[in-house]
């Protein structure tokens, strides 16, 4: 029998930090300075981001930063990744969604232990802000299941090296 989501019923708010669990299947976020590790459902995700001040214009009010997304699989299990969905919050607390197939063109399969990164984008019309949010990954045996992506900071001061300029 497979197990369903209700296209209804809204996803897990990807806000509600609690602290880190022992299960290596499901612990909850943690932020590693302005990056985060969430594991849920078996996947571990990690998220960091870098300032590119080569390409922003503040004038403008436009900051720009990369972003680097690893996911392994942690569970005994094959899981393959449908879409995702990121929510954008800028400093003023205006709030985006970014909601789509994949992830950078890819839906990675990803075999027990296996893992995937990509890197991609974000501009911003604040200084900072962050981006957290959910992939909805399915197993092989059918059952889908929402995977948080803990809250990570989109800051001009993050020493992550994830482009060079």
């Amino acid at each position: 029998m497979q197990n369903q989501i209700d296209p209804t019923q809204e996803e897990p708010d990807a806000s509600e930090a609690r602290p880190l669990a022992v299960d290596a299947q499901n612990a909850d976020p943690i932020n590693i300075g302005p990056n985060s590790l969430a594991i849920s459902h078996g996947i571990e995700v990690e998220a960091a981001a870098q300032f590119l001040e080569g390409r922003s214009f503040p004038e403008q009010k436009r900051w720009l930063y990369a972003y680097r997304v690893r996911i392994q699989n942690v569970s005994p299990e094959p899981q393959k990744l449908l879409s995702r969905h990121w929510i954008i919050t800028d400093a003023n607390g205006e709030r985006r969604e970014v909601r789509g197939v994949g992830v950078v063109g890819e839906q990675p399969h990803l075999q027990p232990g296996d893992s995937h990164e990509y890197r991609s984008m974000c501009d911003l019309s604040t200084a900072w802000g962050t981006m957290e949010g959910t992939f909805l990954f399915v197993t092989d045996s059918g059952e889908e299941q929402y995977v948080q992506v803990g809250r990570f900071f989109l800051v001009e001061s993050a020493e992550n090296a994830i482009v060079v300029e």
